[in-house]
């Protein structure tokens, strides 16, 4: 079965503490420019508006997150992949 204790798929939107816009997951382990040394576990993009241009990319950690509205896309690749980057995030802490 899948654990999203820690990472959540690809694809599901969720809203930050202390937020008023909803925002869909695009992508994992995420650094700023102007922060190099600070890994972020996620990074998204306002919902629904979509990806729009690199400067409207969120970069948040899972504490963060107040409420998931709807889990992204869930099947087999997605769980190989869930595996391989909790292996990469366990490295890592």
């Amino acid at each position: 079965m899948y654990n999203y204790d820690k990472v959540l798929p690809i694809g599901t939107v969720v809203l930050l503490k202390g937020a008023t816009k909803r925002l869909m997951i695009l992508g994992y382990q995420r650094a700023l420019v102007k922060e190099p040394d600070r890994i972020y576990d996620y990074c998204g993009c306002v919902y629904p508006d979509g990806y729009l241009n690199p400067e409207q990319v969120a970069a948040f950690d899972h504490e963060q997150i107040e409420r998931i509205y709807a889990l992204g896309l869930q099947n087999d690749e997605e769980k190989v992949f869930q595996d391989k980057l909790h292996t990469i995030i366990s490295e890592r802490e």
